[in-house]
């Protein structure tokens, strides 16, 4: 069990991305991959949120808001979020149950609120929320509340309206655009629920450090991620928290089957499930608490998912992690 850069000892938390689209039939692959993760020692399982998948994908209405960027076949067909923990939580009793990410500008915010309560209340206080403010002018455009110019000033407002409804009864909210004035909002949270917010941007980092449990990076290099959390860490001291209770939830994202690569040159989170592990191992050193791998998104059908899914586990656990 490594130690991290500041002489801790750091147990990482391994997670999995459930089947929620293409290739797999939602009928029956959601809840066996759900129940086969808690089986084989999985300590979270998780989703994504993709609202449609556009047609015109020039200029900006390219991937991940870059320019041109075809945008993933996997997003052609993504189950809700919320619906599939739903059905996760339903036929397990461990596992944590993920978010990787919830964009709340695309919701309105004390419907998901209470939404992520609820959940969090079935399942037995189980739920992690990541959350970013997303990247696709066209989801915005077909279902937010506010314009995509101003969606980090939407996921500020989710925070605050999900930190009054997930508190004491009597809420009192008024955010300028959503009041709630003195009323019960029930169920609540089995336990505080968790919020990691995405984004590796200095505001981003900013708003982590003054208002979230952890980061929820994807997307960078460990080494990236080890000097992002470790700036993350300095800002909620500035912040006057304890930078230790801050977390980091990694999403592994994978993008090649899980095959042996050439170790010169080879790119961090590619390669065979062993070499993807010693890029975690990275994760681990730097004081990353908890990762978690996007098998779906690599495999075809149930069959090499579950195949993949037990072989990762096997090899995360030989390394001692």
């Amino acid at each position: 069990m490594p130690a991290n850069t500041e002489g801790f000892i750091v147990s990482m938390k391994l997670g999995v991305s459930l089947p929620q689209g293409t290739d797999y039939d939602l009928t029956t692959d959601v809840v066996d991959a759900a129940r086969a993760a808690e089986r084989i020692g999985y300590d979270s399982v998780w989703t994504t949120e993709r609202i449609l998948k556009p047609h015109d994908q020039s200029g900006p209405h390219g991937a991940y808001g870059i320019p041109d960027l075809p945008w993933p076949p996997v997003y052609g067909i993504i189950a809700y979020p919320l619906i599939t923990l739903t059905a996760a939580a339903a036929v397990t009793s461990r596992v944590e149950l993920g978010t990787g990410v919830l964009v709340p500008g695309v919701h309105l915010p004390l419907r998901l609120a209470k939404s992520l309560a609820s959940l969090d209340a079935i399942s037995g206080g189980r739920v992690v929320a990541g959350l970013g403010s997303g990247w696709s002018i066209d989801e915005f455009d077909a279902a937010a509340p506010r314009p995509f110019a101003e969606r980090g000033a939407a996921l500020d407002e989710f925070l605050d309206v999900a930190a009054a409804v997930w508190g004491p009864d009597p809420v009192t909210v008024d955010t300028g655009r959503y009041r709630i004035a003195r009323a019960d909002v029930n169920p609540k949270p089995a336990r505080k629920l968790p919020v990691y917010l995405a984004g590796t941007t200095g505001k981003a980092f900013r708003r982590i450090a003054r208002r979230a449990d952890g980061w929820l990076p994807t997307g960078i290099t460990p080494e990236q991620t080890v000097a992002g959390l470790a700036r993350i860490r300095e800002l909620a001291a500035i912040e006057g928290r304890d930078p230790q209770e801050l977390g980091c939830v990694v999403q592994v994202g994978l993008s090649a089957p899980l095959i042996e690569a050439p170790a010169a040159g080879r790119a961090p989170f590619t390669g065979s499930a062993a070499q993807i592990v010693e890029d975690m191992a990275q994760l681990a050193e730097g004081g990353v608490g908890h990762a978690y791998v996007t098998i779906p998104y690599v495999t075809a059908g149930r069959g090499e998912y579950f195949d993949r899914m037990a072989e990762f586990h096997a090899e995360f656990h030989a390394a001692k992690l």
